[in-house]
């Protein structure tokens, strides 16, 4: 067996982890946001697959790919508006819903996207930060798609939000202790419906680049689960935004381990090396979710919580 080239095998990571962590950066986005107001949303990977088919669809009519990430993310916003005000009713349940939401959105993607399967769409564009370097595989590494930029940014931003202004302290309230919320005149419902469509609206343009950048087309099997995946991040990141994306790129480098193996010659237990993400995935659950350990840093109106 030859010597494993480690330079080649770290870069293969790094480049991996943006292209594979950036659906999950914007799901895990999104989630945060929708969970900081005490609601859970399961129906996330219903809304990655819908923005993936309606982001793809847009781009291939219109010729735009931007105009496909608006339209995937507004495509999120409808069915997160949907689960909020759906969520809002009484005796329906967060979990039960976002089951429903999933079979959902995924049923009327694979439905309305037949048509989709074979034209091709305008991609998003890279931006090139290595053309510095004659070093092929540095310069590879070094296309990053602007989506993860923004992605970046909009964790800074939810950060600071968060913690640092008053629409941030009325989200965290409401999430916190929906009483003492109520009682200072916050609106329950109306709050938490404005933030799961939010979410939903992030999830969506996590899913328009799944079909415009990486893998970069639209088929029935594009998600692979990441908007459930997703769920378990935003626990492991401690509902925090900064975190999430940490832990985007922890789980986009699970995903990219067995290309990256791939990239310098072990071909050997490939499909396992796949499976990274899904035992990452497990692994988390079990260490963060454990009977004997509570949930400090959970919105206290959470179903998971309560």
């Amino acid at each position: 067996m030859s010597e494993i080239d480690y330079p080649t095998l770290l870069l293969a990571l790094f480049a991996g982890a943006i292209r594979v962590g950036t659906p999950f950066l914007f799901v895990s986005l999104g989630e945060c946001l929708t969970e900081k107001g005490g609601r859970v949303n399961l129906g996330l990977e219903g809304i990655l697959v819908a923005g993936a088919m309606t982001g793809y669809a847009v781009s291939f009519l219109s010729g735009s790919a931007w105009l496909g990430v608006l339209a995937a993310g507004l495509a999120g916003l409808l069915l997160g508006t949907l689960h909020g005000l759906v969520c809002s009713l009484p005796r329906v349940n967060d979990i039960a819903f976002g089951i429903a939401l999933m079979l959902l959105g995924t049923g009327l993607a694979f439905f309305l996207g037949k048509p989709f399967i074979q034209p091709q769409a305008p991609m998003l564009p890279a931006i090139d930060f290595g053309a510095w370097t004659a070093n092929a595989q540095l310069h590879s590494a070094l296309q990053i798609n602007a989506l993860f930029l923004i992605g970046v940014l909009l964790a800074a931003l939810l950060q600071w939000g968060l913690s640092g202004t008053r629409w941030g302290l009325a989200l965290r309230l409401v999430g916190d202790h929906a009483e003492t919320a109520r009682a200072l005149g916050y609106s329950i419902n109306a709050t938490r419906i404005a933030a799961t469509a939010c979410g939903g609206f992030l999830a969506g343009v996590g899913g328009a680049y799944l079909s415009l950048y990486y893998p970069g087309s639209w088929n029935e099997g594009l998600s692979s689960g990441q908007g459930l995946m997703a769920v378990a991040l935003v626990i492991f990141a401690r509902w925090q935004p900064m975190r999430c994306l940490g832990a985007a790129l922890l789980f986009g480098a699970a995903g990219a381990l067995g290309p990256a193996l791939q990239a310098v010659g072990i071909t050997s237990g490939y499909y396992l090396f796949n499976a990274a993400p899904y035992a990452l995935t497990l692994l988390i659950m079990v260490l963060t979710c454990r009977p004997d350990r509570t949930l400090d840093s959970a919105p206290g109106e959470l179903s998971l919580t309560r």
